[in-house]
């Protein structure tokens, strides 16, 4: 995604870092209202009172309950019409208490859901990092009066937040003022360049000036202008496609979708930003999986160089890349690739089945459980077993490139070079077995070794050469966060919508609407 993203982005996602403590791990899980209720009524601390002030202090809670959907969530999960209605009957002594209990499980639901989510997160959370805890969380809310103020301080304190928050409400409006969303009439051979005539164009007009992506055009009639192609690119940066300014079908596609969708997207995003922890502070990198985006960037040092890039991600179909945080702990250059299981079943022993000269004229080769090369005579036989394994040799044909990015994990996941440098050139870039193919490894390379001193732009480009394996520990590990987001939104406000390629979405629907 070609996108106008630069230090807005890191900025946000750096706040989504946490650093993985690996065995203590726990993941973060949302908690019932219900038993968080129990533990606010329990013991000698007194009951809370909403009503003892005449009712200002519940009818405040159930105002921030009808504000749900500014944060994403529905206002009627907290029943907040029902208690509303409540407030207003005639309550003998019996009623009071339900009803005091009751708001007191809908705010503490409330705070809970904006502070973890509503569903279970696919993140762990370091045992040591902070979190709120909802029962003192609305006891001292209670205790000062700052209900709005404790609702606030719940939901993740990151930019991107309020970000996301401020564009759903523009797309809410968008999808009230626009219930119907006709398509766009069919490309007349397929697409349309400027200057040529189409029967959409008005419609297409009304469309790009919606989006805040036209903002000025002369109509011509029924012609595309270069003014409207202008807007059309800005559209096309905003969501992933080739900026050319050319309607065809992926972007005809994207035009389609309705604003009612794109809201459905923005509240996806607001629940996966509430999985993650709270941020450290150093180097970070991070990738958004479906819009093929990588960020670097130092917390540290908000003015310093961002580095931003294209890269391959794992094929939907058939190896998609897992999101989850790990600690990149070193680099390699020239690195043999070791060849997974799954992919030396899968693909290679068949080919080498068929083709006896395979592993040698693709710079591989079978390597016994003691680390002893095989003849190639034996190699077949070997693999089937599962006595030896296959690992290319580092050089031009390698996988890996130049350069691999290790952050151990049970998944064997890692950031690395390709020589396969087009491949970026391709708008869809799903194409991986699972690992992040990078654009720029030189550049990461320098970023996360962080030692100008010994490892500055000429040094790299040098360990980068053809040569041997050199393995590089990091003086400091570097966070990895593999996001997916098929909606975010940068620093001026502009919305960013990108495909959701492993159907993740409509996954997480589905697990909201079983919550």
């Amino acid at each position: 995604m070609n996108v106008i993203a630069t230090r807005w982005i890191c900025r946000l996602l750096f706040a989504l870092v946490p650093v993985l403590a690996a065995a203590q791990d726990a993941p973060r899980v949302p908690v019932d209202g219900r038993v968080l209720a129990a533990r606010l009524y329990a013991g000698d601390a007194p009951p809370p009172s909403w009503l003892a002030d005449g009712g200002g202090r519940a009818r405040a809670a159930v105002r921030l309950l009808r504000d749900a959907p500014v944060h994403g969530l529905d206002p009627a999960r907290y029943d907040a019409e029902g208690l509303a209605a409540r407030l207003d009957a005639e309550k003998d002594a019996m009623a009071v208490l339900a009803l005091e209990r009751d708001l007191s499980t809908a705010m503490l639901q409330y705070l809970s859901d904006l502070h973890v989510g509503r569903v279970a997160a696919g993140y762990r959370l370091p045992s040591d990092a902070a979190t709120v805890d909802a029962v003192e969380h609305l006891r001292q809310a209670l205790r000062t009066g700052r209900l709005a103020e404790a609702v606030d301080t719940a939901s993740p304190p990151l930019p991107m937040v309020r970000r996301v928050e401020a564009t759903l409400a523009r797309y809410r409006a968008l999808a009230a003022a626009n219930p119907r969303w006709p398509d766009l009439p069919p490309l007349p051979s397929g697409r349309v360049e400027p200057g040529t005539r189409y029967a959409g164009t008005a419609l297409l007009r009304e469309r790009l000036r919606l989006f805040g992506d036209l903002e000025t055009d002369t109509p011509a009639d029924d012609i595309y202008t270069p003014g409207m192609a202008a807007a059309v690119r800005r559209f096309q940066a905003r969501h992933g496609l080739a900026e050319d300014g050319v309607l065809g079908a992926g972007t005809l596609a994207a035009l389609a979708v309705s604003p009612a969708h794109r809201v459905t997207q923005l509240e996806l995003t607001l629940e996966r930003l509430r999985w993650l922890p709270r941020p450290p502070q150093g180097r970070i990198v991070v990738v958004d999986v479906p819009a093929y985006r990588l960020w670097a960037f130092d917390g540290r040092d908000p003015s310093g160089q961002l580095l931003e890039m294209r890269v391959i991600v794992g094929a939907a179909a058939r190896t998609p890349t897992p999101m989850f945080i790990g600690q990149m702990r070193y680099v390699e250059f020239n690195p043999y690739w070791n060849v997974p299981r799954s992919i030396e079943k899968a693909e290679i022993i068949p080919k080498l089945a068929r083709d006896p000269a395979y592993l040698a004229r693709n710079d591989m080769e079978a390597v016994s459980a003691a680390g002893a090369v095989l003849p190639d005579t034996g190699a077949l036989a070997a693999l089937r077993a599962g006595t030896a394994r296959v690992r290319q040799r580092p050089g031009p044909k390698n996988a890996l490139g130049a350069v691999k990015f290790a952050m151990p994990n049970p998944m064997n996941i890692y950031l690395h070079s390709t020589s396969a440098q087009e491949l970026f050139e391709r708008s869809r870039r799903d194409l991986s077995h699972g690992c992040i193919r990078v654009e720029h490894p030189a550049a990461l390379a320098e970023f996360v070794l962080g030692d100008p001193t010994h490892w500055d732009a000429d040094t790299v480009a040098a360990a980068l050469r053809p040569g041997r394996t050199v393995t590089v520990p990091l003086r400091e590990t570097v966070p990895v966060v593999l996001f997916y987001a098929t909606a975010l939104v940068d620093r001026d406000g502009r919305a960013l919508f990108t495909e959701d390629i492993y159907g993740l979405d409509e996954q997480l629907l589905q697990a909201l609407r079983a919550d």
